[in-house]
C-alpha cells in the first residue's frame, strides 16, 4: 500500500513534528497559564454534554 520511503518520510515527520510542538507549548507555557487558566472547566462540560447526548440517544432508542 505504502513504499518503504513513504512510511520511513511519515514516520520521520510524525516524530520532528511532535518534538516542535513539545518545543512551542513549552516556550509559551507562561502564557498558557495566564490567558487559560480554567479552560479545563470548559473541556470538562464540553465531555459531559456530549456523553448527556449520548445518553439521551441510547434511552430514547429504546
Amino acid at each position: 500500500m505504502f513504499s518503504q520511503g513513504q512510511l520511513g518520510f511519515a514516520g520521520f515527520f510524525f516524530i520532528v513534528f511532535v518534538i516542535a510542538m513539545i518545543y512551542a507549548y513549552r516556550k509559551d507555557l507562561k502564557l498558557h497559564n495566564l490567558f487559560y487558566k480554567g479552560s479545563y472547566k470548559i473541556l470538562i462540560a464540553f465531555v459531559l454534554f456530549i456523553g448527556i447526548l449520548f445518553v439521551i440517544k441510547v434511552f430514547f432508542k429504546r
